[in-house]
C-alpha cells in the first residue's frame, strides 16, 4: 500500500480546501515543488497533484506550479481536477504527468473515459469518486449527481477502469480517520480493483488500520493536512507499511 502525499494548487500555491469549500483556504506553500522535492527525500514514489482553479471552472491556472514540479523531482505525479477532454491529457502528458485523474466527465460525459483508456490504457487512467451521503459529487464538490457511488463504479468498472481514488467528503480534512468500511465494501464488490483511500487519513494508525482491514489489498492512501500540519510522519509511514509488506 503506497502512501501518496497530496498537493492541491490553487492559483500556483499549495493550499488546502476544508471540505471542498473554496472560500475556506489555507495556504501552505507559494513554492509547491520545493514541498515535492522534501516528499520525494522521505521516500514518495507517487504524488497526489490537484488543481482546483480548473476543477472549478475547467481552465487550469496552475501551468507554471506544475511545470516546476515536473522540472524539480522524479517521483510519478498523478493529477486531477478538471481533466474534461483527451485534449487535457494529452496536455498533460507533455508535461510530463503518469495517471490522469477523471472525476466530473466520467459522470457527465462517460465517452471521455473510453477515450482515455483507449489512447493512454487502464493503468494510467484513474477514476475520481468523491461521494458525500452515498452520492456521488462533481465539479470540485459543488454538485450533486444524484447518483450512487457503487452504481457509477459498476458502470466504470464494466468499461475497463481498475484505478479508482475513492475521498468520503465528509472525512477529508477533518483529521477523525478514515471511513474503513467504505474501502471495505468496495472491494469486495470489485476485488481486482485498485483503490486508492482519500480523507480522514491523519495519523500512521489510520495508515496501519487501512492496510491490516483490507489485508494488504488497498494500492494506496492520500494524505496532505495531516503531513502538513505535523501529525503524520510521512517518512516513517512509508517505512512501516514496508515493513507489514515484507513480513506479508
Amino acid at each position: 500500500m503506497l502512501v501518496l502525499p497530496a498537493i492541491d494548487l490553487l492559483d500556483n500555491e499549495a493550499v488546502r480546501l476544508l471540505q471542498g469549500d473554496y472560500s475556506k483556504k489555507t495556504v501552505y506553500s507559494s513554492e509547491p515543488e520545493k514541498m515535492i522535492q522534501v516528499f520525494e527525500e522521505q521516500g514518495a514514489t507517487l504524488i497526489h497533484i490537484v488543481d482546483l482553479n480548473a476543477a472549478k471552472t475547467g481552465k487550469s491556472e496552475n501551468e507554471v506550479a506544475i511545470r516546476k514540479i515536473k522540472a524539480n523531482c522524479s517521483v510519478e505525479l498523478e493529477l486531477g481536477g478538471g481533466i474534461r477532454s483527451l485534449e487535457n491529457m494529452k496536455f498533460y502528458d507533455g508535461l510530463g504527468v503518469s495517471r490522469f485523474i477523471l472525476g466530473t466527465v466520467a459522470v457527465e460525459d462517460p465517452s471521455v473515459v473510453e477515450q482515455g483508456l483507449k489512447t493512454y490504457g487502464p493503468d494510467r487512467i484513474v477514476i475520481g469518486v468523491d461521494a458525500k451521503d452515498g452520492l456521488v459529487r462533481t465539479k470540485g464538490w459543488e454538485t450533486n449527481s444524484g447518483i450512487k457511488y457503487t452504481d457509477f463504479l459498476k458502470k466504470m468498472y464494466l468499461m475497463g477502469v481498475r484505478h479508482v481514488i475513492f475521498t468520503d467528503i465528509s472525512k477529508d480534512g477533518m483529521m477523525a480517520g478514515p471511513n474503513t468500511a467504505v474501502y471495505l465494501e468496495l472491494l469486495s464488490l470489485f476485488p481486482d480493483l485498485q483503490l486508492v483511500a482519500s480523507g480522514g487519513v491523519s495519523s500512521i494508525e489510520d495508515l496501519v488500520n487501512l492496510y491490516e482491514v483490507s489485508h494488504g489489498k488497498l494500492f494506496g492512501a492520500i494524505t496532505g493536512k495531516a503531513i502538513y500540519e505535523g501529525k503524520l510522519d510521512l517518512k516513517e509511514s512509508i517505512r512501516i507499511l514496508s515493513k507489514k509488506r515484507n513480513e506479508n
